[in-house]
């Protein structure tokens, strides 16, 4: 499906509600099936944690996960551990060319049996469930976190826990974090200091009901979305001040973009703020790369540059994103350098009218375009892409006044 959003001059003041957050609704997945007694709130209902909770009540030895990347990471390793059962872990063409190896590998440290069905180091995986003894692995710190996630969310359910520890400077500390904290609310303890992450084991029912924090990196577009508003107000739940999402930096960042952030009892409200302080010269986003699309075309909108850092995981998600962005804001005038992890955005104030943006299969894409709606026509190929995270976005566009058709 392909969308129009016509320019709009404004936009009207509202409240939203957004889905919980997809990263923390997949760690309490994998969590609630090995302890099944917890209970879990404000499910995300995105395609991701759908293709999650499907995948972890299948009893087929073929698992697909089609695009879901944070799903084939955890799901390798808990599948992994789930002695005696047999699995072909698979997904979409892209997720075939996303690389398996560096959790494979550690697996294997703790004695997992894995094989690759195709390419070595990619899936389709076939897994052998079994109950490792081993507790200690090691790899790189600077591996995307979500390797380290994975390890981290079985780790409780061995029977010695499990000692990681992370060569070198590491990288995403605030996901890591993320699942630490996931897991010490439902019972599990664990500690990380000094590169060193230790699970204790936990082979107890563990009777717990948590509630899952909104998306960060879904309530960006709305911080984009004030930024390039003349004058606006939107209110959006549910968040809180102490969260375990890196993304939440939003709230800092966007101040340099004009956006004020109010907490309130469950919620934030974004108001437009003509205090904008002058955008950080260099800008490292190793602990929030998520948030690097919607932060880019937020500037190229406002007619700034920008040069962001940290973004080395960008490469390996949905699509190539920095090639996508450099691709997609160059169509509309702007000018964009780019290397293995950086991006640099030039000052540009020209929006060429009527572009097709293409999504390249990835909803932060679509969604991190959609806010230049507020300074020209523009297209959005595969609209329907953003049901991977965020399947009420263009709905609650409509709600803010968007033209979308």
């Amino acid at each position: 499906m392909n969308l129009k959003l016509s320019h709009i001059s404004s936009i009207e003041n509202k409240t939203l509600q957004i889905t919980g957050s997809k990263s923390e609704t997949n760690r309490l997945l994998i969590l609630q099936a090995l302890y099944p007694s917890i209970k879990i709130e404000n499910v995300s209902n995105s395609d991701d944690s759908e293709l999650m909770q499907k995948a972890l009540l299948s009893n087929e030895l073929i698992v697909d996960i089609h695009h879901a990347g944070t799903a084939m990471r955890f799901l390798t390793a808990y599948f992994a551990v789930k002695d005696g059962r047999e699995t072909v872990l698979t997904g979409s063409k892209r997720m075939q060319e996303r690389p398996i190896k560096i959790l494979v590998d550690a697996l294997r440290q703790l004695g997992c049996k894995i094989s690759y069905e195709k390419q070595e180091g990619y899936p389709p995986i076939r897994i052998q469930g079994t109950k490792p003894i081993a507790n200690q692995v090691e790899l790189q710190a600077n591996v995307s976190s979500q390797y380290i996630s994975a390890l981290m969310l079985i780790a409780g359910s061995l029977p010695n826990g499990l000692v990681i520890t992370l060569k070198g400077k590491v990288t995403s500390v605030p996901y890591i974090n993320m699942t630490l904290s996931l897991l010490k609310d439902v019972g599990v303890k664990g500690t990380f200091e000094d590169n060193v992450i230790t699970i204790q084991p936990n082979n107890t029912n563990l009777n717990k009901n948590v509630v899952v924090e909104s998306d960060w990196s879904s309530a960006s577009y709305f911080y984009s979305i004030i930024a390039l508003s003349d004058n606006a107000e939107v209110t959006i739940g549910s968040y809180k001040q102490e969260s375990y999402q890196g993304d939440s930096s939003l709230a800092d960042i966007y101040k340099h973009l004009g956006v004020k952030t109010t907490f309130g009892q469950n919620s934030i409200t974004l108001t437009k703020s003509n205090v904008a302080t002058k955008f950080p010269e260099e800008l490292n986003l190793s602990n929030s790369p998520d948030i690097a699309q919607t932060i880019v075309v937020t500037c190229f909108g406002l007619g700034i540059g920008c040069y962001l850092t940290g973004l080395h995981t960008l490469k390996i998600k949905e699509t190539d994103r920095l090639e996508a962005l450099k691709a997609e804001i160059e169509k509309l005038g702007g000018q964009v350098t780019i290397t293995q992890d950086s991006l640099r955005l030039e000052p540009m104030t020209l929006l060429n009218k009527d572009i097709s943006i293409a999504t390249y299969n990835d909803h932060r894409m679509a969604m991190a375009f959609a806010p230049l709606a507020l300074r020209t026509d523009l297209f959005i190929e595969d609209a329907n892409v953003v049901s991977k995270s965020y399947p009420d976005f263009w709905s609650d566009l409509k709600k803010l006044g968007f033209k979308v058709s």
